[in-house]
């Protein structure tokens, strides 16, 4: 019998196209200076903390890939276009070249209706990958040397409300768990999304220049904070329970279930997380936070009484 699956790590991993071009990898056409080093070097740090630890696929969930009817999958094996951000296209013109792990997401839709959910496997060899699935893989991976399954946010938050968009995200965490775990595989989840969501309109004259750059709000702020919090306290239960006050009040890209697709397929963690960076860019709040599945079985592990 084949060996369970498993996830090796999951990642709050936000996709602002600043932190690529800041980068300056070959494949994205313009170049900067500098900018947003906090952030890159949280990337940094996550990075290097997955380094001993292997992993076959890395799971994708983005918010922008908006599906109308139900959540959809990549399901091509190999994608190879040019992904150019609709609202900095001065920053972000990516040549993109990746490999889909189809067979995994065939399981994945497969898990997702069988627990009810609307689910449909995305074939268009046409289809241009969205940016947000882009940026993730390429800042937590830039070799692209490791296939990965992308799904779709479904307007679930948008079209109902926040309580039934989560609920749907947390089924949909739980059935991507369940593949991987059937498919004797070792995957690494991202969830490309940030927190607070306010955003400037305009754009400084020099893109990078970081005397510009700052929180939209401190109300936001105060909310990152409060959440981060939560995470670095491993109390995601009440993270999910404070979550549609946090969508509203702050206008969190958590509207569009990425993160808490994430916590479903963790098993809504009760571990703490790493913070590997905090910082904003153009107005929001982006955190870069890793859960260690081993960090669950190493408490569970300990003797009763006996604290970390």
């Amino acid at each position: 019998m084949a060996d369970a699956g498993r996830i090796v790590a999951g990642a709050l991993a936000p996709h602002p196209p600043h932190l690529v071009y800041a980068d300056n990898p070959p494949q994205n056409e313009p170049n900067a200076t500098c900018g947003w080093e906090t952030l890159r070097w949280g990337y940094e740090r996550l990075r290097k903390s997955l380094e001993d630890r292997e992993f076959d696929v890395i799971v994708v969930h983005s918010p922008h890939w908006k599906t109308v009817q139900g959540t959809h999958v990549l399901g091509v094996p190999h994608f190879k276009s040019l992904s150019v951000d609709p609202i900095f296209p001065n920053l972000f013109r990516f040549h993109y070249d990746l490999n889909v792990d189809v067979e995994l997401a065939r399981a994945i839709v497969a898990e997702g209706q069988q627990q009810g959910l609307t689910m449909q496997l995305m074939e268009n060899p046409d289809f241009r990958v969205d940016y947000g699935t882009i940026v993730a893989s390429h800042l937590v991976r830039p070799q692209w040397d490791t296939p990965i399954v992308a799904i779709s946010s479904s307007r679930s938050h948008h079209y109902y409300n926040n309580d039934v968009g989560t609920a749907e995200q947390l089924a949909l965490g739980e059935a991507t768990r369940r593949a991987i775990e059937k498919s004797g595989k070792r995957a690494l989840l991202l969830a490309s999304n940030s927190l607070s969501h306010r955003h400037f309109t305009e754009e400084p004259a020099i893109a990078e220049d970081m005397s510009a750059e700052h929180i939209y709000h401190h109300g936001q702020y105060l909310w990152d904070m409060h959440v981060i919090e939560l995470m670095r306290q491993g109390r995601c239960e009440a993270l999910l329970e404070e979550m549609p006050d946090f969508i509203e009040h702050a206008t969190s890209e958590c509207k569009e279930g990425s993160l808490q697709w994430l916590l479903g397929a963790l098993g809504v963690p009760d571990y703490p997380a790493t913070v590997h960076g905090y910082g904003t860019v153009i107005g929001t709040g982006n955190a870069i936070v890793e859960w260690n599945p081993a960090h669950k079985a190493d408490r569970s592990n300990r003797a009763p009484g006996v604290s970390a």
